[in-house]
């Protein structure tokens, strides 16, 4: 713009010098008791050299009121320059795992950019890898003092409180960040976690359908998630005495989550409680076509109870043609036919499950219910002998693993006893020597502003649970 503007004078200058060149004349001024007489070429230079040192005078004028602020602004820059150089020497010495350099540097970016949200992070980071969660608790809350930088402050100050098994102020942070940002699927599945720890059944059930009408939730999972949950609160509800009103919840489970027995069974053992032992019979024979178990088998014979060990076996045979080529359904029948002495019912039965066995082969509970059966009929103790020093060797019998941590339970229920997983168990073959905890990054990792703080293991129970 001030180009233009210069052109535009030096413009007119060149038209009035050529208009004034090309019109010669005199001019005559008298002020004062002052006569001046001179040409009109003359008055024109003058003129413009007043003009001239006018616009000089303004301009120097302007440049001294402005020089302070100049100078501010350099500085600013320079310090804004040095404090950037901090933050990158800052986070090569985390990268690094220099975490002593990484604070020194972090404390140099702080004091030239003025507390800016980088430094102050980078600062609480490297206090996490020193162990100093006095200094990175101080640096995440002063995250908090800013807008743009609250969440980062909060995901720091939960994932503090996490490490120290803090759970009440975890789930405060863990709130408030998700208020800021509901749409992370971390932070909705460590929220869920948090309050499941704690028993809220109702604020669990609240933050699962807000996940799933904000799509952070995939449909299958939340309807998982809300199966489990009510699955605790039918547990809660029978404890407290009210049946009716635990079997309601129990069938809304089972409807929630077909793959896991544990809701059916609690389901058909409440109806057989209140006295309705034709919809409890449905109710495992439904669960069974696509979890079979050993806890439904066990629920089934409840209603025969009175029966003969022949009339039970039948019972189970009925049973297991709701899925006649799942192995925990041979294994039932031949159990019951061991009972009832139906020894050739029992071999077809176990041969089958022992065929359809992936490999390593059978499982241990198969190697045992052989050898009872060698043992029995027709008594051949080498070969029952056989089949116990197989069964030493033989792969792990099915049951419940967390996928976190890989902890074992004999019991279905929404949290992991062993890690404070939310809905984490699910029921297959354990891996052999897979770890009892999952492991977590080292504190001494270089670990460079991580987005999801994770769950820790869970130092006892979670309230809320009733121990088996």
């Amino acid at each position: 713009m001030r180009r233009l503007i210069a052109l535009v004078l030096i413009a007119a200058v060149i038209v009035a010098a050529v208009f004034l060149a090309d019109h010669p004349g005199r001019v005559e001024i008298v002020w004062y008791g002052w006569q001046i007489d001179t040409s009109a070429a003359v008055l024109g230079i003058a003129f413009m050299a007043c003009v001239l040192l006018l616009w000089g005078l303004a301009e120097l004028a302007t440049g001294l009121l402005r020089l302070p602020g100049n100078l501010r602004r350099r500085r600013a820059a320079r310090r804004r320059a040095a404090g950037d150089m901090a933050v990158t020497r800052g986070l090569v010495a985390l990268a690094a795992g220099d975490a002593v350099g990484a604070q020194r540097e972090a404390q140099r970016a702080t004091a030239l950019l003025d507390s800016a949200p980088l430094p102050l992070l980078l600062a609480a980071e490297a206090a996490q890898q020193q162990g100093d969660t006095v200094a990175a608790r101080r640096s995440f809350a002063r995250l908090l003092e800013r807008p743009e930088s609250e969440f980062l402050g909060l995901r720091g100050l939960l994932g503090e409180a996490l490490r120290t098994g803090d759970d009440l102020a975890a789930r405060s942070f863990a709130t408030r960040a998700h208020q800021l940002r509901p749409a992370a699927p971390w932070l909705t599945e460590s929220l869920l976690a948090l309050q499941a720890r704690a028993g809220d059944w109702p604020a669990t059930l609240e933050t699962i359908a807000k996940g799933a009408r904000r799509r952070v939730l995939p449909t299958e999972l939340g309807r998982h998630h809300r199966g489990a949950v009510l699955y605790e609160q039918s547990r809660e509800a029978e404890r407290q005495g009210d049946l009716r009103r635990a079997a309601g919840l129990a069938a809304k489970a089972q409807a929630l989550v077909p793959d896991i027995a544990a809701p059916a069974a609690l389901h058909a053992r409440l109806l057989l409680a209140l006295g309705r032992t034709r919809p409890a019979r449905k109710a495992v024979e439904r669960a069974w076509r696509s979890a079979p178990h050993a806890d439904l088998a066990r629920v089934y014979l409840d209603d025969h109870a009175a029966a003969g060990p022949l009339a039970q076996a039948a019972a189970l045979q009925h049973l297991a043609e709701q899925n006649p080529d799942a192995p925990e359904s041979h294994i039932a029948v031949a159990e019951a036919a061991m009972a009832a002495q139906l020894w050739g019912e029992a071999r077809r039965h176990l041969g089958s499950a022992v065929a359809a066995a992936p490999p390593p082969g059978p499982t241990r509970r198969l190697c045992r219910l052989m050898a009872r059966l060698e043992d029995s009929e027709p008594g051949d103790a080498e070969a029952a002998r056989g089949w116990l020093e197989r069964a030493a060797g033989a792969p792990l019998d099915p049951c419940y693993v967390c996928a976190r941590c890989h902890a074992e339970s004999a019991e279905w229920q929404a949290l992991c006893r062993q890690c404070g997983g939310f809905d984490t168990l699910a029921w297959h073959i354990p891996q052999h020597g897979a770890p009892a905890i999952a492991s977590e990054p080292a504190a001494a990792d270089p670990r460079l502003l991580l987005p999801a703080p994770p769950l820790p293991v869970a130092a006892a129970p979670p309230g809320g649970l009733a121990r088996p």
